[in-house]
């Protein structure tokens, strides 16, 4: 299987411009001479280009220097030096660029000051689209530039200004209309699994999933949406504990979240309870205050009449704060279709706004 790299530091430095060029014409026939020194090439740009068939950033993980081609420089008789080959990198779509640390001397924009947050340059969210993360340098104007009239032969050019250079990091934030989120064991990938041709591993013990992973669903011929799995969330979790917190970015950009609760052995274990300390994981890490959410409780076709009934409590009390509740099971596929249907009336903006969110 393919490591999974989700972010990765690199240094960028696009090409630096060409140098203009003094010269002289001095052609046999020509009676009057002059400057033809000509201008130096454009330095070329670092590029990042989108990849919908990427879906890691493994391949920057040993690539820690991206540098574009100079231009070359201006020459006689006119000509001008060639322009530097931009530097094109793919990447997976999702990926965010952040510039931690800028070296480009002057420009437009100065460099950030020590200590200053870092910026964000954009954003990689097409397959196709190009996103210049490092500009080149200009070429240098050659000495035909500054002949004039009391200035018949100039000696003088321009040097090519340098290309920027810059620290970036680049995050990548799946890109996924329904974020499911449980503890570990709660039959996350297993749903996956068994709604799309995502292969995720599948174990009966905890931490299975290491990875975020996608799947897409097809409802019908004209609907469809993409679930992602990410490692399950423990207490504790927003202060480090457990594998899952690191991968919430992950959900970001999702519409909807999925809750997938199960009766679990354990102290204090039980849906009501895990709702309870998932939202305020998701709470005490921010940004998922105004996300439409549903609730699933798995694995129905093993619940005893005690955690039956307890399911009824909970989904009263979740009917007072407007989200609905899903009995499912994931192997058998009891309900899964009627949560997939709710699901899409989310993703399709077609469902009521849902109501408060608990931490």
């Amino acid at each position: 299987m393919t490591s999974f790299v989700d972010r990765v530091r690199v240094y960028v430095e696009a090409g630096k411009g060409g140098a203009g060029a003094v010269a002289f014409r001095r052609e046999a026939h020509v009676p009057r001479g002059g400057p033809s020194g000509g201008d130096g090439g454009d330095g070329g740009d670092v590029v990042l280009v989108g990849d919908a068939g990427l879906s890691t950033l493994l391949d920057l993980r040993y690539r820690k220097h991206l540098r574009a081609e100079a231009g070359r420089p201006g020459a006689s008789k006119d000509r001008h030096g060639r322009a530097g080959r931009d530097l094109e990198v793919r990447v997976p779509l999702g990926t965010v660029v952040i510039c931690e640390e800028d070296l480009s001397p002057g420009g437009d924009e100065a460099p950030p000051r020590p200590g200053s947050a870092p910026r964000v340059l954009g954003e990689v969210l097409r397959h196709g689209q190009r996103l210049v993360v490092a500009r080149g340098g200009r070429g240098g104007r050659g000495n035909i530039h500054f002949r004039g009239p009391t200035r018949q032969a100039p000696d003088e050019a321009e040097p090519g200004t340098p290309g920027e250079a810059r620290w970036v990091r680049l995050e990548l934030k799946l890109l996924a209309d329904v974020g499911i989120v449980g503890f570990p064991n709660a039959g996350k990938s297993t749903l996956l699994a068994s709604v799309s041709r995502a292969r995720p591993k599948i174990a009966d013990y905890p931490f299975t999933t290491v990875r975020p992973n996608l799947g897409l669903v097809r409802l019908d011929e004209e609907r469809s949406m993409v679930l992602a799995d990410v490692p399950g969330l423990i207490e504790g979790a927003s202060d480090g504990r457990g594998l899952g917190h690191a991968f919430l970015r992950h959900l970001e950009r999702t519409k909807v979240l999925l809750f997938l609760l199960s009766f679990e052995p354990g102290p204090n274990r039980d849906p009501a309870r895990d709702l309870a300390v998932l939202e305020r994981e998701l709470a005490r890490r921010g940004g998922f205050e105004d996300r439409a959410r549903v609730v699933a409780v798995n694995k129905m076709d093993a619940w005893t009449e005690d955690e039956a009934r307890a399911v009824v409590d909970l989904e009263a009390a979740l009917r007072v704060r407007g989200i609905p509740l899903h009995r499912i099971s994931a192997v058998t596929g009891a309900g899964v279709r009627s949560l997939l249907e709710e699901l899409d009336r989310f993703v399709r903006g077609s469902a009521p706004p849902r109501s408060r969110w608990q931490a």
